[in-house]
């Protein structure tokens, strides 16, 4: 038996990746929702065909050093790219400027320094909120009793502009266990939207691969899937 050639593999890495993005796209048709594709581990040419051939506009990544090793070898016609990790204040030097949204703001300290470096490139960076929706310890994210005093807080600092929440929930097992913690979520999204804190174009980041529809029947009008879109990666 012979092994199929790279060629063949990524063809049918290119079809996996085109059918499940018209899944997705279909799924969310109509609803006003950004899907942004999380793309740890994926090749940089991996994603360009998924930007440059079908449709996709957003990527994010979540490690600052991978972020930097495919920076160059994407081809950014077209696409928006986003930060979805856990961001150290020493490292945000390497993507202000470089990233249309921070989606993991979760310190003043790294508020702080969002700030002193935007304001030093002569930017505004826009970010969102990450909130601890089910108060779990070993997870980043402001608590969701302080996120508006948080949010408060923040808003009030040169080059950085809150645009609205950012939500990873608890690992279920069952996608319909999520809704408790989506639904507190909605709450304090529309709470906060309410009151101005986000401006005219509010955004709420919710849901990933596995529960992504759920999250956008709860309002989420911005959806971060990655093995949905280009398989499991190892």
């Amino acid at each position: 038996m012979t092994e199929k050639s790279s060629t063949e593999l990524t063809e049918e890495i290119k079809a996996r990746v085109r059918r499940n993005l018209e899944e997705i796209f279909t799924a969310v048709a109509g609803k006003n929702v950004t899907v942004m594709a999380a793309t740890k581990t994926v090749p940089a040419e991996v994603i360009n065909y998924a930007t440059q051939e079908c449709g996709l506009h957003n990527i994010g990544e979540n490690r600052v050093q991978e972020f930097l090793s495919k920076f160059d070898a994407l081809d950014k016609t077209g696409v928006n790219m986003h930060f979805i990790g856990t961001l150290q204040p020493n490292k945000v030097k390497y993507i202000i400027g470089k990233v249309c949204l921070i989606h993991s703001l979760d310190s003043m300290k790294l508020a702080e320094e969002i700030s002193k470096r935007s304001a030093s490139a002569g930017t505004i960076t826009d970010v969102l909120c990450e909130v601890n929706i089910g108060n779990e310890p070993a997870k980043s994210g402001v608590p969701e009793e302080t996120a508006e005093s948080f949010i408060e807080s923040i808003s009030s600092l040169p080059g950085i502009n809150p645009r609205g929440i950012m939500v990873i929930g608890p690992h279920c097992v069952d996608p319909e266990d999520y809704r408790p913690f989506f639904g507190r979520t909605r709450a304090l999204y529309t709470r906060l939207s309410d009151r101005g804190l986000f401006g005219s174009d509010p955004i709420l980041s919710m849901g990933m691969s596995d529960n992504y529809r759920l999250a956008v029947e709860y309002g989420a009008n911005l959806i971060r899937p990655g093995t949905a879109v280009f398989g499991r990666r190892g």
